[in-house]
């Protein structure tokens, strides 16, 4: 569980991944050797991890939620091999451990084709595969759940605020060669330094420290604090596929993207047209959830509730 000083930390993390420990020291009136100390630790715990991604909707790739049916003997070992998948972001278990929760990030047809029409359809085992595209994200992705349990001041968040905050550019750079490299490192480590990130793209500091400007002002790459929910105290975690009517479909999915539980909702392809994933403290504030906010969305027709039995794969980083 984070304590108090440890959320701050998080926050300041959260508004900015690389902000340097000497302001966020600054901001929260503490020294810098505590801030650092403090991030080693949830670090080393792996409480707490920076990740740097391209933002799939600015640069114009595609992300899927997959669902596979799978027989029970076999689930384990489908989702291990999912998550060794470089283009697999989210792997999960849920449904008593018969179904596989993943979401791929393609950056071409040919990249989808491979891994939907390919590689699945030859799995043995697989007895069942439903694929949905994600159409629209109304909450997630660059928005961060933990800005729902926001602990520092406007005026703090001002504070740490980057200096080109608040003016993105319109057009998005083209993404490169050395780009990946960069954001495969980032994404192992959003905090790496820019000598390892030097050696990493075959580009100077200045161009790197450059390049991540670029990239971060124009909305193409993000960084974001990826906390698991245990860490917040959230042990039941879980996927809701809504069924809504067509009209009250903007209003449901952003009445639920208000909603503390919700740290991600989006619009989909597929007999089902809203997905969204559900942290809460346990069982029963889950049905509390469910019965209070849940239900009073009118335009909710049907609701699949799906439990998360184990994660696998968390934003792109393979678990233990």
């Amino acid at each position: 569980m984070l304590d108090e000083l440890d959320r701050q930390i998080v926050h300041a993390l959260e508004i900015d991944g690389r902000v340097a420990f000497s302001r966020v020291a600054s901001v929260l009136g503490v020294s810098d050797q505590t801030v650092a100390r403090r991030y080693r630790r949830l670090r080393s715990e792996e409480s707490v991890r920076i990740i740097g991604s391209l933002n799939t909707w600015r640069i114009g790739a595609v992300s899927w939620y997959l669902r596979l049916q799978c027989t029970p003997d076999a689930a384990l070992s489908i989702a291990e091999a999912l998550a060794r998948r470089s283009d697999t972001a989210w792997v999960r278990l849920v449904s008593g451990g018969t179904e596989i929760s993943c979401v791929t990030r393609s950056r071409s047809r040919a990249d989808t084709d491979a891994l939907l029409l390919d590689k699945l359809h030859r799995t043995p085992r697989i007895v069942g595969i439903s694929a949905h595209a994600l159409i629209h994200m109304y909450y997630g992705g660059t928005e961060s759940f933990l800005r729902k349990v926001q602990v520092l001041t406007d005026d703090q968040v001002a504070a740490l605020q980057p200096p080109w905050a608040g003016d993105p550019h319109e057009d998005v750079p083209e993404i490169e060669s050395g780009d990946r490299a960069l954001v495969t490192a980032l994404a192992r480590d959003g905090r790496t330094g820019l000598p390892e990130l030097a050696a990493a793209t075959g580009w100077s500091e200045t161009r790197v420290r450059r390049r991540l400007t670029e990239l971060r002002r124009s909305g193409a790459l993000f960084l974001e604090v990826d906390v698991p929910g245990p860490a917040l105290g959230l042990e039941m975690a879980a996927m809701m596929w809504l069924s809504v009517a067509p009209h009250g479909m903007v209003e449901a999915a952003e009445t639920l993207a208000e909603h503390a539980e919700v740290p991600f909702v989006a619009a989909t392809t597929g007999p089902t047209n809203l997905v969204a994933s559900v942290v809460c403290r346990d069982v029963a504030a889950l049905y509390g959830y469910l019965t209070s906010k849940v239900s009073a969305i009118p335009a909710i027709h049907h609701i699949e509730l799906n439990p998360i039995v184990r994660t696998l794969k968390r934003e792109g980083a393979l678990l233990p």
